[in-house]
């Protein structure tokens, strides 16, 4: 297995960034479809992030959507874990103490989390007893070391996501289960989700990463940031599942590759992780990426078209090699993302 970044390619895709980033609207995690009300304390969104970021990981799988209704509307994947938990924010607050969830129990959460589809069928977040193991080593373990309190993870990092040995926030995080990721995807997240609300203060905005899970590694293999061998590339585009090792040289590889993307394109990594986000959703998706199809009105919206092409055609490495234009790579029993 051989995984490198281009540097050099790094460079003039920074470039081409930051022509376009600085127009895109940059969520502030205030809809209150999912997000807690702006007059909440800082210790309840700091115990709701800290909780849903948690379950936030593999909602769907192959033929088995998370999707359903909640108040006569449809959400699909993180925008309906997410929609329940703003809902239970409300009618069950209880959900986000440390001391109830130390004892929450399978059957309850499954009832929680469970929605009708459009079909009518059924949908659950899968492996919802991993899920609930999360939960309630996240709370044995705030309950014993940090006296229950969420916001005490903010405070005692003093606004910094490293510091010293283990105290920064990000560093911190890492004693709960669900927050190991050797890559720290949801720690990075949490981050993000956090200063946008104004409750964590970032002093070492140097220490800032792009919070990196397949998807992102997709987006660039394609632009051709990293560089993956023939093997592995192969494996990526037939769907094999990769390895563990596999998945975390694939998306370490591709986080040194975005820093270095917003270093020379002077971008805030977790307005990165926007644009990102927002250009795999709406221009270089699975299926039909716009250098296939020509741009449309989504892509459009966010600065993602030149004319009738993508803006970045004209670099793209899986322009000029189709073997490049894979999917992203095939890892699902994780909760790491």
């Amino acid at each position: 297995m051989i995984v490198g970044v281009d540097y050099d390619h790094c460079k003039e895709i920074g470039k081409i960034m930051r022509k376009i980033i600085d127009n895109i609207s940059i969520d502030k995690f205030e809809d209150q479809r999912y997000y807690p009300p702006l007059d909440a304390s800082r210790e309840e969104v700091t115990r709701y992030f800290l909780v849903m970021v948690a379950l936030d990981h593999r909602l769907s799988r192959p033929g088995k959507p998370y999707e359903g209704f909640v108040d006569d509307e449809f959400y699909h994947g993180a925008d309906l874990l997410y929609r329940l938990g703003r809902k239970y924010f409300d009618e069950k607050p209880e959900l986000f103490d440390p001391n109830y969830l130390q004892t929450l129990r399978i059957d309850e959460f499954v009832e929680m989390f469970t929605v009708k589809s459009e079909e009518g069928r059924t949908a659950r977040p899968p492996d919802p007893e991993i899920r609930v193991g999360l939960l309630r080593d996240l709370a044995k373990k705030l309950v014993k070391l940090y006296e229950g309190s969420a916001y005490s993870l903010i405070t005692q990092s003093h606004g910094y996501l490293r510091r010293g040995i283990g105290e920064g926030f990000i560093d911190r995080l890492k004693i709960f289960t669900a927050y190991q990721d050797p890559v720290e995807k949801k720690p990075f997240l949490l981050a993000k989700f956090l200063e946008r609300r104004g409750i964590l203060p970032v002093y070492d905005p140097y220490n800032k990463e792009v919070p990196v899970d397949n998807h992102l590694v997709r987006i660039a293999i394609r632009l051709g940031i990293i560089k993956v061998d023939t093997i592995l590339l192969e494996k990526i585009a037939a769907g094999i599942e990769v390895s563990p090792e596999e998945d975390i040289v694939l998306r370490y590889n591709t986080r040194i590759a975005y820093k270095l993307v917003s270093q020379h394109g002077g971008i805030d990594p977790f307005i990165m992780d926007d644009f990102l986000w927002m250009f795999g959703r709406r221009c270089c998706t699975r299926e039909t990426p716009v250098c296939m199809q020509g741009c449309r009105e989504s892509c459009s919206m966010i600065n993602g078209c030149s004319g009738e092409k993508c803006v970045f055609h004209g670099i793209c490495s899986a322009r000029r090699d189709p073997l490049l234009m894979v999917n992203e790579h095939k890892f699902l029993d994780t909760w790491w993302y």
